[in-house]
């Protein structure tokens, strides 16, 4: 039986990002809701968490969570559809009831009075692993005042929590894709129409 060679590729050093050295241009980081569950785990320490993680999915410390400030002012946010992954933890809006805190807090947008806040749109939907649901995926849409009414903005936050609860307690790790959603122009839908 021939043995298979093990082959070694040296990249070239123009080929590598200096902000991650070592990887090729062109690596993305983009898991999948099953993926940013097991590096919530490793986060909780369920597992064994990736040594790299925290470069790619930074924790936010703040009490408030991801509603701290407005999304464009998150760490490595583009507007350019590219998401960006954050940890954080949740919290509620008051001190009795369910309800969770997604007021902006710190929004320096001066557009109207009224605050900018997260809606989350439809169901809260399972992720499941091998036919087990290992958390939930909820996603809100960043809402704000215009011309006196809430209107919904291109922001779009996909959360997830572990467990088989549909609600995430106050105080409970998640993780979150932030992203601008960037609308396709009259000839991108033709084109993807033909």
């Amino acid at each position: 039986m021939a043995k298979a060679e093990s082959t070694v590729h040296a990249v070239p050093a123009h080929e590598v990002s200096s902000q991650w050295s070592g990887l090729p241009i062109g690596v993305k980081f983009d898991p999948t809701d099953l993926e940013l569950l097991g590096h919530l785990e490793g986060k909780v320490g369920r597992v064994a968490s990736h040594v790299l993680i925290d470069n790619f999915i930074p924790t936010i410390k703040e009490e408030e969570g991801i509603c701290y400030t407005h999304p464009k002012n998150l760490p490595g946010i583009k507007m350019d559809g590219s998401s960006s992954h954050f940890l954080h933890k949740i919290s509620n809006a008051y001190e009795v009831g369910k309800r969770k805190h997604r007021k902006i807090s710190n929004s320096n947008d001066t557009d109207c009075d009224e605050k900018i806040t997260w809606h989350k749109t439809g169901k809260s939907s399972r992720i499941l692993d091998n036919g087990v649901i290992k958390g939930w995926k909820k996603i809100p849409v960043l809402h704000k005042c215009y011309k006196g009414k809430k209107v919904k903005t291109n922001w779009r936050m996909h959360q997830c929590h572990l467990g088989a609860e549909v609600g995430e307690k106050h105080g409970e790790l998640v993780v979150s894709r932030v992203f601008w959603q960037v609308q396709k122009t009259h000839w991108e839908v033709a084109d993807a129409c033909c």
